[in-house]
């Protein structure tokens, strides 16, 4: 579940970094599937086809986290120019089998989230619950 701001936050987010890809983290209570926070961050890649989360920026995110009780439950990227589905080189990059991958497409104009599990490099879809 997360809530409608922090959905809308997301894809403010896709947009103001557009022609380039956007990434940040997101938020919630250990072991939950809720997103309460979305931490935007600085993609150091600086492209329009692969992202990565400034490192310090990432520590940062998980202490404050930490501090409030919470965890990184999982990453948010946009795609610029193709369909919020992962790409090889998302499945590559996916770090941990329990976080969720949100991204959010801009290929029709309006943002449009999607989200996914990726274990052992095995795909699969989650359903979006806006609170």
């Amino acid at each position: 579940m997360i809530p409608a701001d922090v959905v809308k936050a997301m894809g403010e987010h896709a947009v103001s970094g557009y022609p380039y890809e956007v990434c940040g983290l997101m938020i919630g209570a250990p072991g939950s599937d809720r997103i309460d926070r979305f931490v935007p961050c600085t993609n150091i890649a600086a492209s329009a086809k692969v992202y990565t989360i400034d490192p310090k920026e990432h520590l940062k995110a998980e202490l404050a986290a930490e501090k409030d009780g919470l965890e990184v439950l999982g990453v948010m990227h946009s795609h610029t120019h193709s369909e919020a589905y992962p790409s090889a080189t998302d499945v590559a990059q996916a770090p941990d089998p329990g976080w969720h991958y949100l991204i959010v497409s801009l290929k029709s104009g309006a943002p449009q989230p999607r989200s996914f599990r990726i274990v052992n490099g095995e795909i699969s879809e989650e359903e979006i619950s806006v609170a």
